[in-house]
């Protein structure tokens, strides 16, 4: 059978993957986004549909002034005697922890906290009853770094050890520990999470070690390689429930020259072959966008419906927050049927909790659109629809007033510039605004009334490409509304948005 890559499109980066029976989950990283740690559920490996988060209670994810691509870092999702676990990093307050449930769907716990250090934590549960927590850092020597817990508490039950420097790849990182066939195998990532990026391997029949590298290292990594797939790795490695074996792991897909990508890091899969004992994926460690594989029998999900009503009281699974959001900002009941965003005095520009909820962009190809009800009384009140990558790094089309006219605005920020590129002054009432994506380019569009949409500006997808703004995380189309500075007087009512996805 074959299936595309990536699994998960868009910025779902980081993937760890459990089996229950036939049941498989997937969580990924969420960095500064609330609520954090998005599920994922799929019967096949390939048809995947988002569940829930992990973490969507401010006392289990403080992300208080995170900044862009702080937050949580890296969650492993295991499942153990009828429960699941989620153990991840929160870089920015307070390091290691885990959460647990019995329905990855419903709540989780509030956080165990690990003294281990670094980042990347994993777990172990060993047949003998023992749980190994693993994790990049936690000690003096550069590499990684392990000791056993005390599942209910989070205490240390030994102290932690320095099990293994990796292959002598920068960055030894992503570390999981497994039980197969009576050996203990630790997978980590090394060379970085960008284009040197890979996966190495090793074993020992102690979950300390002595470890033997596998002599095929690295097992995945498309470093120096032609494909469309680049930064292949931080994987993590499973047996279906029809025996095969699978990596889940993150890759890029870079358009133009030089190579930039803007989507983020996104969830790929491929088949392992197991040669002399030890796992390589696809074809000598290589994948590719078509992959041909024999998979469990396929089960797709209903596609998603392109349009948001806002019709319910809960925001849907795909939207989130900027950092932990302030009620007062936003509602979906004040006008039933609509999204009420009041904004604050928080700009897009800044590292704080504007009046904003974003959804990941997943396609190259795509259009947004969302019709507004806005009609700022005040100088520099504002509200629109925006393409974001950082604070440093958006561009915007929006409804504001400037020298005491309402108009549509497109803006763009670069770096330390940021501009207004193109403006018109526009009579009260409703306006629809949209994005259209292109893998090179957006399009930023108005339609008053019942008219035609018209072009106001365009921006280069470049220069919201992680290459030039930095991070760890992808693009986002939000929908927003600000006072520039001070608490806005109007609010902005959002009747709908739509996503319409292409490649």
């Amino acid at each position: 059978m074959k299936y595309q890559n990536p699994i998960i499109p868009g910025f779902y980066p980081d993937p760890s993957i459990c089996r229950v029976g036939d049941d498989y989950y997937l969580v990924t990283s969420s960095f500064e986004y609330f609520p954090g740690v998005p599920v994922f559920y799929s019967r096949d490996l390939v048809h995947w549909r988002q569940i829930g988060h992990c973490l969507t209670r401010p006392g289990q994810l403080n992300l208080e002034n995170a900044p862009s691509s702080g937050g949580i870092f890296a969650p492993t999702i295991r499942y153990h005697a009828g429960r699941f676990y989620m153990v991840t990093t929160n870089f920015t307050h307070g390091g290691n922890f885990y959460v647990w449930t019995d329905d990855p769907a419903g709540e989780w716990s509030d956080p165990i906290w690990v003294d281990q250090g670094g980042i990347d934590p994993s777990l172990c549960f060993d047949d003998e009853g023992k749980v190994y927590f693993t994790s990049n850092g936690g000690g003096d020597e550069r590499g990684i770094h392990q000791c056993e817990i005390e599942i209910a508490t989070g205490r240390r039950l030994t102290e932690s050890r320095f099990i293994w420097p990796g292959t002598g790849g920068a960055y030894p990182e992503a570390p999981h520990l497994y039980k197969i066939n009576g050996l203990y195998y630790l997978m980590i990532a090394e060379g970085g999470t960008e284009y040197g990026h890979m996966e190495t391997i090793a074993r020992s029949a102690d979950p300390y070690g002595p470890f033997a590298s596998c002599p095929r290292n690295p097992i995945l990594t498309h470093r120096s390689w032609h494909s469309p797939i680049q930064a292949t790795g931080h994987a993590d490695l499973l047996q279906a429930h029809d025996g095969g074996w699978w990596l889940v792991f993150l890759g890029i897909r870079p358009v133009r020259y030089p190579p930039c990508h803007h989507l983020g890091r996104e969830t790929f899969l491929s088949p392992v072959a197991w040669r002399d004992g030890w796992p390589l994926a696809g074809e000598d460690g290589h994948t590719a966008l078509e992959v041909d594989a024999a998979l469990p029998p396929s089960c797709p999900w209903p596609a998603p419906q392109a349009r948001d009503d806002f019709g319910g009281t809960c925001l849907n699974l795909p939207w989130n927050f900027l950092r932990n959001p302030h009620p007062e900002n936003w509602s979906l009941t004040d006008r039933p049927g609509w999204l009420r965003l009041n904004g604050s005095a928080a700009r897009l520009d800044d590292i704080a909790s504007p009046a904003f909820i974003g959804r990941r962009q997943r396609h190259f190809d795509c259009r947004v659109r969302t019709l507004l009800d806005f009609n700022p009384r005040l100088e520099g009140e504002e509200a629109g629809l925006t393409v974001l990558m950082n604070e440093k790094h958006h561009y915007e089309i929006a409804v504001t007033r400037l020298d005491g006219q309402r108009c549509i605005i497109v803006r763009r920020r670069i770096g330390s510039l940021s501009m207004i590129v193109s403006r018109i002054a526009v009579v009260d009432g409703p306006v629809t605004l949209g994005i259209a994506a292109e893998p090179l380019r957006y399009r930023f569009t108005f339609t008053l009334g019942e008219g035609e949409p018209r072009i106001l500006a365009e921006g280069e997808t470049y220069y919201l490409s992680k290459e030039v703004a930095g991070g760890f995380t992808g693009v986002y189309f939000g929908l927003y509304a600000t006072g520039n500075g001070r608490r806005g007087m109007t609010p902005a009512y959002f009747d709908w948005f739509e996503y319409e996805g292409g490649r």
